[in-house]
């Protein structure tokens, strides 16, 4: 079974405060991740303004392998705008939307839940006169009522979407709930066999990922994510947790998802650098320290056998093998290792010593450079330590 992949990095990720990308980076990062075998890329939502609808308009006439897609309310005007910036594109798509929640309706979009029917129908057949692939989502699903979600979708698809997503727009769902849900969904809709269901998960509890891939087990086929977890509030789900977990857990998970996993740094740098939002330094899979080790007993480990202390193997993401970082947790393994490169070697009592040296300065420093490792290790007398 294959998931797909659906990037909104160039318009969930785009939303986050302060992460407005300039034209020519948001072509950049949709290039890249269309070489890394994304499936549909969100381009943006064109009826915001007519600078982000030629911006969606130039990515979909550049991508050459993914579906491009962009975002529209069910409302007419937006559904034309999206369908006139993506009609170039080699496999267009329209995304529309309207909120479910009885919150939502009421103090949001003030219609009752038979004018929020009314507007799935209309906009979801306008769509699909324009375009053949059609995606409908039910903004905050994860807080609407289930037999009304059921009447929802049922609508859609019967008026010709092909894809049928369920966002957890604002991060409020547990993974045994989605899961249920999606799993729900799945058994009503009559006719469901004919659409993909996706979903679309925001980290405000912390859970976007655990709950995307609780939704897959659970018979979710598109996934929706941002590169660095980017997006509104506390961020979206993060693309390279979602799959480097269904890569790594294959047994768990069974599917296939088809993407250069090795492309993954690039493509978090380039985000970085265009939203101009750092990637924490502890963050999975793409933060500086995702595969470093200063604990003794981790760098022990890892020395020994990689997998005593990494289940991601950083090959997997066209990376070095793992960073020792040296400091005052740091054991006299990683230490002798470190030094043997620099090309010192030490007979036991004389390691010993430079140990002890080593912690004096490692108090004082938060990290030990190997030029400071070169400096201690020629202070050592003539004859102790010998080129290795």
């Amino acid at each position: 079974m294959e998931v797909r992949v659906f990037d909104t990095t160039l318009r969930d990720g785009e939303q986050s405060p302060g992460a407005a990308m300039r034209a020519a980076d948001r072509l950049r990062i949709a290039r890249g991740l269309d070489r890394a075998g994304v499936d549909v890329i969100e381009a943006g939502f064109s009826a915001a303004s007519p600078a982000v609808a030629e911006s969606v308009a130039e990515i979909a006439a550049h991508v050459t392998r993914a579906s491009v897609a962009a975002l529209a309310r069910t409302v007419e005007g937006d559904i034309h705008a999206a369908w006139e910036s993506i009609r170039r594109a080699r496999a267009p798509r329209i995304h529309t939307f309207i909120a479910t929640s009885p919150i939502h309706m009421e103090h949001k979009l003030r219609m009752t839940p038979r004018q929020v029917l009314a507007a799935v129908e209309s906009s979801v057949r306008t769509a699909r006169s324009l375009c053949a692939d059609v995606e409908f989502s039910a903004e905050d699903a994860t807080r609407s009522d289930h037999d009304f979600l059921v009447e929802i979708f049922q609508t859609a698809l019967d008026a010709g979407a092909t894809t049928l997503n369920v966002p957890d727009t604002v991060g409020y769902t547990q993974p045994h709930e989605y899961a249920a849900l999606i799993a729900l969904l799945r058994a009503r809709v009559q006719g469901s066999e004919r659409a993909i269901f996706s979903v679309h998960c925001h980290d405000d509890l912390g859970l976007a990922v655990a709950n995307t891939l609780a939704a897959v087990r659970a018979g979710a086929r598109q996934i929706e994510c941002t590169v660095n977890g980017i997006g509104e509030r506390a961020g979206n789900c993060a693309l390279e947790e979602t799959l480097a977990a269904m890569r790594v857990r294959q047994d768990v998970y069974g599917v296939d998802v088809h993407f250069d996993m090795a492309a993954i740094p690039a493509l978090s740098r380039m985000v970085a650098r265009a939203t101009h939002m750092p990637v924490q330094k502890h963050k999975a899979v793409v933060g500086a320290n995702a595969f470093a080790h200063e604990s003794g007993i981790h760098q022990d480990g890892v020395l020994k056998h990689r997998s005593t202390y990494e289940v991601l193997p950083a090959e997997m993401l066209g990376q070095r093998a793992a960073r020792l970082h040296l400091g005052r947790q740091s054991g006299r393994h990683a230490i002798r290792v470190r030094l043997e490169r620099l090309g010192f070697a030490f007979e036991k009592p004389e390691l010993d010593r430079f140990y002890q040296s080593f912690l004096e300065m490692a108090n004082t420093k938060r990290e030990i450079t190997d030029a400071d490792l070169r400096t201690m290790a020629n202070r050592i007398p003539a004859g102790i330590g010998q080129p290795a």
